[in-house]
């Protein structure tokens, strides 16, 4: 596996979930209606609808199952477009298409949790809700605008108070709040693994080891080979995302690599009540976020975007002040024993790409870091797809493969170094006092 991609064994999660279900490489030669590569919510999504469907499916994962971005997230299941605005939605995919997105968005959290609760995925799944903090007046405009827009698509959202936001999630100097009760959280790579099972469950086939190094189109059919054997396939789907490595030219330049920050704590139940009261998604409300949860353990699992200068541990000591400027409950010695990064998916539109390939073939990438909730959407997507529903009524549309434009290297660092300057704009004209 390339250096590029952090180490799996740094994650918390690789050392909680519930054990994975040993698969076989794939050795010889195989048939299958679909072949699915990625072995992440995407692919494993697509493949437990389409096996109950009843669709022959086999899976290939280069590495092992979750072993990408859905093996290392910090575990939100937040049914919100973070980068968009519903009408943006809108404008960018056309008013029926976006509609359609937005209904598998917005219904995501819900699915999910159907998805757990039938096929009793051990995975610490929490549906207590998400709060998007406003940390000055000057936010709360936004803040509005989102519960109106996400109320009006058929969510039950409201704006809290200060005084609710500290009773609900314990965070101090605050000018209110957005609660999004269908908010969610869970083990990701618990979630990873159960929907491996339940897919096989239905009748897929679970390869894991098994890079693929070659898709070539033979008599209308695909033949997809890795080291030790090949897959013959009427369809194929590529579902790697950011950590795409082979298997198509070109995929692995259609996004540009971003870095989050993801670190647990040490287990301490009642500190992490004290901390966060409900047990509920905590978002900032800040450009360069802060997002955080407390796990089944009593761990607080935090995660944000590294700065560009400065090593780990610096980045520790920033998301204790950080932390502690919300919740003065806890200590100033806060311990970070487990600290990982995972590797996002970017691109301009930061929804996900639907690629044409070529005959009966497709990629997705660029979720964008909206992967728990948006993999759920890609999975029916994807379906549709096999299930040959006219492109025109797609949640997404099909494309020619591209690469992301150069300047992605770059831009999505200058946009957070531009949101904390607004940030720290509105705190000085508000007479707040300065975050960390």
């Amino acid at each position: 596996m390339s250096p590029r991609f952090s180490p799996f064994e740094d994650t918390l999660w690789s050392r909680t979930a519930r054990p994975a279900t040993p698969r076989p490489t794939l050795t010889g030669e195989t048939e299958a209606e679909i072949c699915i590569v990625g072995g992440g919510y995407c692919g494993l999504s697509a493949a437990l609808f389409l096996a109950g469907a009843g669709r022959e499916v086999v899976l290939l994962e280069a590495q092992e199952i979750g072993f990408g971005g859905s093996g290392r997230n910090a575990g939100h299941c937040t049914p919100t477009f973070h980068h968009h605005s519903l009408d943006g939605i809108r404008r960018l995919l056309g008013a029926r298409r976006g509609e359609r997105l937005i209904a598998l968005q917005t219904g995501a959290a819900d699915r999910i949790a159907g998805i757990v609760a039938d096929h009793g995925i051990d995975c610490e799944w929490v549906q207590d809700g998400y709060v998007m903090a406003a940390p000055t007046q000057a936010a709360l405009p936004a803040l509005r605008a989102k519960k109106e827009s996400y109320n009006a698509a058929g969510q039950r959202t409201e704006m809290i108070a200060p005084e609710e936001v500290e009773a609900r999630i314990g965070m101090r100097h605050q000018s209110g709040g957005w609660l999004h009760p269908g908010g969610a959280h869970l083990n990701p790579l618990g979630y990873s693994r159960g929907l491996a099972d339940a897919a096989a469950s239905k009748g897929a086939r679970i390869h894991v080891r098994s890079p693929v190094t070659e898709a070539v189109r033979e008599d209308g059919r695909w033949r997809i080979r890795t080291p030790g054997g090949h897959v013959t396939a009427r369809k194929l789907i590529l579902a790697t995302g950011a950590y795409t490595e082979g298997g198509w030219p070109g995929l692995d330049r259609s996004f540009r690599i971003l870095r989050v920050m993801v670190a647990a704590t040490r287990p301490d139940p009642d500190l992490a009540k004290a901390a966060i009261p409900q047990n509920m998604t905590v978002h900032d409300g800040r450009g360069n976020i802060l997002v955080y949860k407390r796990d089944a353990a009593g761990r607080i699992v935090a995660s944000m975007f590294p700065r560009a200068f400065g090593g780990m541990e610096r980045m520790r000591r920033l998301l204790t002040a950080r932390l502690r400027f919300h919740h003065p409950v806890l200590p100033a010695d806060l311990d970070w024993p487990v600290t990982w990064t995972g590797e996002l998916d970017m691109q301009p539109r930061t929804i996900p790409r639907l690629w044409r390939l070529g005959a009966d073939a497709v990629a997705v990438t660029g979720l964008s870091g909206r992967g728990v909730p948006t993999g759920a959407v890609v999975g029916q997507v994807l379906t549709d797809w096999v299930q040959e529903v006219a492109e025109d009524d797609l949640a997404l549309p099909l494309e020619p493969l591209a690469a992301a434009p150069r300047h992605m290297s770059l831009s999505p660092r200058l946009a957070l170094a531009g949101w904390e300057i607004r940030d720290r704009l509105r705190e000085r004209r508000a007479g707040v006092a300065r975050r960390p």
